[in-house]
Parts: C-alpha cells; structure tokens; sequence
C-alpha cells in the first residue's frame, strides 16, 4: 500500500507538469488547428532562464528572500518565453495562416522553430547538462513508508492553481470569450469586432508562459537542465492533448494527469526503463481507438 501511495504522489506531481505544458498545445490548436512542436523548446528555454537567474541571484544561497527569489525565477522566464510565443507567431505564423498555405506547411515551420531553439540552447548553455542551484531547503512529510516533499507540495499546487487560473480566464473574461468565439469561426469572429490575429497571438504567448513555468518546475524537481529536454516531455505532453481531447482544456489537464499516473506506476512496478514506451503506447491506443480523446473535442468551447 506504501508503494502504490508512493507512486500517486510521484504520478501527480510529474501529470502536473504535463498538463501544464499541455494546455499549451490544445490551446493554440483549439484556435488554429496547429500542432506547435516548438512548444517543448519553449518549455526548455523556460528552465535554462530559471537556472540562469537563480544564478545570478546567489545560487544555492540567494541573496533575496525565498518569496521574492520564487517570484523572480518564474516572472522571468514567463516574460522570456512569452517573447518567444510573440515571436513565433508574428514572424513565421501569421504569414503562413494569411497565405492560407495549407496544414503541412505551418507543421513543418514549427519543426525548423524547434530545432532553432534547441541549437541556440546548445550554443549558448552547451551541450552537457547544467545543475540547478538546489536554493530550497527541503523537507518531508512521510505516511509509512511514503514520503511526500515540499517540492512536490509547491509544484503540484503552483501548477493547480495555474491551470484553475487559465480555466477561469478563457470562460470568464472579455479576451476568454473572444477566444472561444476565435476558436469556432474566424470570420465570425472578426464580424462582432474580435481582432482574431491579436488573439492567436496572445494564445500563443500564454501557451509559452505557461511551459516556462513548467520549465522551472522540471529544473527545480529533478535538479538538472539539457538542451534536449523539452522533446520528450514535450511528446508526453502532447499525448496528454490526445488523450483528454485535443483543443479541451479541462481534457488537457485530466489527460496530463493519466500520463503522470501511468508513468509513475509503470516505473514503480514494471521498471523505469519502460515509462515512455508505456506513455506513447497510450497516444497510440487513443489515436487508434478513440482520437477525439477521453472528453471529446470541446467545439463550443475550445480555446
């Protein structure tokens, strides 16, 4: 009984973060129907930031309190690979949807975008692996033999309570409703005044906010950072999109955290070797059986 609580703890902690830097994916394709690969590299660049400005202040002994030291490593990096969703969009994707150049093409562009992140990581930071400064003190709380950390408490709740705020966001606001409306017709949209390029825009920029959370969050949880380590998270994320349903918020974060789950106890009870072909065998299950997802996709409501 230990060992099954051990691994839910573990399976939520990890399905948070998938969920988060899933949301990322659903959102931009309930909206334009594109699959952005370059998300995993924006979630990538997302840690290096983190790592890079807990550097500078003071590592593993900050200079400023743990608050404001929390505050500065994740603001940072949101702005960061917010840019970087701004970017995507009004350089490369806004062109490609105006030419109207068909799917294949905006595919293949978020591909090259990629690898461009990745290489400039790898140029930048180099290719071996960076240690993040480990500046929390940890501490555990245990039932038997389970054991709980105060890591894991920050994660799963920064990333609750993240994923809670985007849910509330898109159904509640004037800018939610106006995405919603994007997501169901473009011309539509554009009839009652929305500005729809604007809009995809700013669904690019909280996409690539959110995965720099989770960025830092991965770099903080398993105390390292590589150039190639937004791929296959990035893959686990995705196969999150699927499984609750591609364009489904609410889907993206149950989906998120079935994979976590399943991951978790399939390392616990088959052999961590085996956690990602476990992970990609259910997106391919879910694609063959059902590819509309576990919840469907939400057309009145994707965004």
């Amino acid at each position: 009984m230990d060992l099954v609580l051990q691994q839910v703890i573990n399976g939520v902690a990890i399905g948070a973060i998938y969920s988060l830097v899933a949301l990322g994916y659903t959102m931009v394709y309930g909206i334009i129907r594109l699959i952005n690969f370059a998300h995993g590299a924006v979630f990538m660049w997302g840690a290096y930031a983190g790592m890079f400005l807990l550097t500078l202040l003071g590592g593993s002994k900050p200079v400023i309190g743990l608050v404001p030291t929390l505050l500065v490593i994740f603001l940072g990096p949101m702005l960061l690979c917010a840019f970087f969703g701004y970017a995507m969009d009004r350089v490369v994707y806004i062109r490609l949807r105006h030419r109207r150049s068909g799917p294949l093409v905006p595919l293949i562009a978020a591909l090259g975008i990629s690898l461009v992140l990745e290489i400039t990581a790898m140029l930048t930071w180099g290719k071996e692996f960076k240690v993040y400064p480990p500046f929390l003190h940890l501490t555990y709380f245990t039932w038997g033999r389970a054991v709980l950390s105060n890591l894991q408490v920050i994660l799963i709740v920064i990333c609750l309570a993240m994923m809670i705020g985007l849910h509330l966001f898109v159904t509640y606001t004037r800018i939610g409703k106006a995405m919603r409306a994007t997501s169901l017709d473009h011309d539509a949209a554009r009839l009652v005044g929305v500005d729809v390029d604007r809009i995809i825009t700013l669904t690019f920029v909280i996409g690539s906010a959110l995965a720099a959370v989770a960025g830092v969050l991965v770099g903080m949880y398993y105390g390292s950072v590589n150039f190639r380590m937004g791929y296959v998270p990035g893959l686990k994320a995705f196969s999150a999109a699927v499984l609750g349903g591609v364009g489904n918020i609410p889907g993206a974060m149950i989906g998120g955290f079935i994979i976590g789950l399943v991951e978790a106890f399939g390392a616990g009870y088959i052999g961590g070797e085996w956690k990602d072909l476990i992970a990609f065998s259910i997106l391919i299950a879910v694609i063959v059986f059902k590819p509309t997802g576990l919840l469907g996709e939400r057309v009145a409501e994707r965004a």
